[in-house]
C-alpha cells in the first residue's frame, strides 16, 4: 500500500489539470542518482493490466509491480514553502537517501 497525502493528492490534481491529463499519476523507480535509485513520475491515461492502482480522492495513482517492491508502505507528500515545492518521499524501505531526498538505496 502507498499512502498519499492530502496535500499530495490536491497538487497531484493540480498537476493534472494544467496538463490536460485525462487519468493519472504513474510513480515508479528508476536505477540513478547519488543513492542508487530515483523516484520517477509521468502522466498516463490508463494503468497496464499488472499495474497496482491507487484511488484516493479522485486522483489515480498507478506503480507498476517491480516499483511497487521498493516503495510498499510509502506515504507521499507535498510540501510547500517560500523556498520550494516538492514532494517528499517518506519510504520505508529506503536504507539510505541523497540530501535532496529524490534518490534512495536499499
Amino acid at each position: 500500500m502507498i499512502e498519499v497525502t492530502s496535500a499530495a493528492v490536491e497538487k497531484i490534481r493540480a498537476m493534472l489539470v494544467e496538463n490536460k491529463v485525462d487519468g493519472g499519476l504513474r510513480l515508479g523507480i528508476v536505477g540513478g542518482g547519488c543513492s542508487g535509485l530515483s523516484y520517477k513520475f509521468r502522466f498516463e491515461k490508463q494503468p497496464r493490466a499488472t499495474d497496482n492502482v491507487f484511488e484516493v480522492d479522485g486522483v489515480t495513482l498507478m506503480v507498476d509491480p517491480k516499483s511497487f517492491e521498493y516503495l510498499d508502505g510509502m506515504i507521499l507528500d507535498f510540501k510547500s514553502s517560500l523556498m520550494e515545492q516538492v514532494f517528499v518521499f517518506n519510504n520505508p524501505n529506503a536504507t539510505k537517501s541523497c540530501g535532496c531526498g529524490k534518490s534512495f538505496m536499499t
